[in-house]
Parts: structure tokens; C-alpha cells; sequence
């Protein structure tokens, strides 16, 4: 069975898994496959960008995003006659069976499929079944310029697929994208000396999750700190550094990632 693997850290953003879709597909058909994509509207493979943080303390996550090409489909279950999943795991709408079943659209969590107006049928992501009949790479992976996508047998990425995710919604569609080293949120902030108008290098920052876990870091060269890759949740913070009074943060909640702005810190007896 086939899988795509995304490996979020070697995703720099380049779209060029976009741009090789409708390089592959727009003006195309791959009967039995695929009628041609619309040159604008669609994107069976997108890449999604979302912000995090607040300025000055900014990530931006691009998330590779095609059809999941689930076990227990959603579409196919809403509409069983209008397409089918082949032996390898790629999950195919048939384009002669989808005309005039807008429905199917909706049916997907993911937003994967879209309606073609002027052909009146569903479309999607094929995993480019046509270039896997005759051996070769779905179009996206072949031009994926840092390695970041990746396609193949599911036994050659067990290792990965074990410490891997999957999109929600999990309600038992079990998708078959598998993605790797996946951002989540992060809390940053910068310490300070406004006696001295001077950031602080080597500050103590401590940081304690929900269940009593606590993590540690220092502040850089910047007087900057960053925790990363947290959950969603109600956190406490404290910052102690030599010479200086300590501070703390409570109940920090974390929905979206967050820049906590400049926290001063004071000497001892200073006003």
C-alpha cells in the first residue's frame, strides 16, 4: 500500500508541489483517472500557510496539503458508486460516475475535492495514478525540491509512519498522508534590564506544562526565548537570572502561538 510522507521541517514554502499539480494536470486528462483541472479554482494539492506568533516574534508553517487518500474515504461513503480505492491505497473519484454528485464535495473532512462547473463533476488528487501505473513518482513528489514530500511503500517508511501524524478529523477516516515534525504552537518572549536599558544573555527560563512537567531554556545573545512544539493549555512561567529579582507568569493560556512580549527584570533595592 502507498503512502505520502510530509516531512514539515524540509518544507520551505516554495509552493513547488502546487505549481508541478497543475503543471501535471491543468489542460490534461489521465483517463481513466482524471478529467483536466481548471487553470484557476482548484488545487488538489495545496499548500497551506498559517502565521504564528505576534510581531516581532513571527513563524510562518506551510503545510502540504493533498487528498488524504483515506482507508474508510468520507466521500465514498457518502457516495459509494462514484468512485473506489485501488489495491495500492490511492483513492480515485471516477469522472464519468461523479457527474452532477456535487454532495460528494462536502463529504470530505479535508477539503480536498472540488466541483468543476463547466464538466459538472467532482475532482481531486489522484497520487497521479497514471505516472504510478507506469512506475514513476507522483508528479508533486518528483518536484519536491528538498525532499520534504515523499511517496512510496508503506513498509519503507514504518520507521517515520510510527512517530508520524495524521490530520485531523481522525473520525475514522484514516488517512494514508502521514506528516512529520508538524510545528504545532510555541510561547516566546524577551528579558531585559531597564536600569540599564540592556537585554539579558543567559536568563533561566522555566516553563510548566499542565500536568506539573517543566521545561528549561536560556535566553540568547537577543535576550530572546523560545519554547516550541506545545500543546494547547494553561501554562506557568518563571525567569530568574544572577543580580536580578525573579519574575513569574501565570495562568498563560495557549490556544494559538504566542509572543509574550519584554519582561524587566530588577536589581535588588532598585526603584
Amino acid at each position: 500500500m502507498k503512502v505520502f510522507i510530509v516531512d514539515m521541517e524540509r518544507c520551505n514554502g516554495c509552493y513547488g508541489c502546487q505549481i508541478a499539480c497543475k503543471d501535471e494536470h491543468v489542460g490534461n486528462a489521465w483517463p481513466p483517472y482524471a478529467l483536466p483541472q481548471p487553470n484557476t479554482g482548484q488545487f488538489w494539492m495545496r499548500v497551506k500557510e498559517k502565521d504564528h506568533g505576534q510581531v516581532p516574534k513571527v513563524t510562518v508553517e506551510y503545510t502540504p496539503w493533498p487528498c488524504m487518500h483515506c482507508d474508510k474515504p468520507a466521500c465514498l461513503e457518502a457516495v459509494p458508486e462514484a468512485g473506489y480505492k485501488r489495491e495500492d491505497g490511492l483513492v480515485i473519484l471516477d469522472p464519468e460516475k461523479v457527474k452532477g454528485r456535487k454532495e460528494i464535495v462536502e463529504a470530505c473532512p479535508y477539503q480536498a475535492i472540488f466541483w468543476n462547473e463547466e464538466l459538472a463533476i467532482a475532482q481531486k488528487c489522484t497520487g497521479c495514478a497514471h505516472l504510478v501505473d507506469a512506475g514513476k513518482l507522483p508528479h508533486c513528489v518528483d518536484l519536491c525540491a528538498t525532499g520534504g514530500l515523499r511517496f512510496g511503500e508503506e513498509e519503507e517508511f514504518a520507521q517515520e509512519i510510527a512517530r508520524a501524524e495524521t490530520m485531523l478529523p481522525a473520525s475514522g477516516c484514516r488517512p494514508r498522508v502521514y506528516y512529520l515534525n508538524l510545528p504545532k504552537l510555541f510561547l516566546a518572549g524577551e528579558v531585559w534590564d531597564p536600569q540599564a536599558n540592556e537585554i539579558i544573555e543567559g536568563a533561566t527560563v522555566s516553563l510548566t506544562f499542565p500536568d506539573g512537567e517543566t521545561l528549561t531554556t536560556e535566553t540568547d545573545d537577543f535576550g530572546d526565548f523560545w519554547f516550541r512544539k506545545l500543546e494547547a493549555g494553561m501554562y506557568f512561567l518563571s525567569i530568574e537570572a544572577e543580580g536580578y529579582a525573579p519574575v513569574e507568569k501565570t495562568g498563560i493560556r495557549l490556544n494559538e502561538s504566542l509572543n509574550l512580549g519584554d519582561f524587566p527584570l530588577k536589581k535588588p533595592g532598585a526603584l
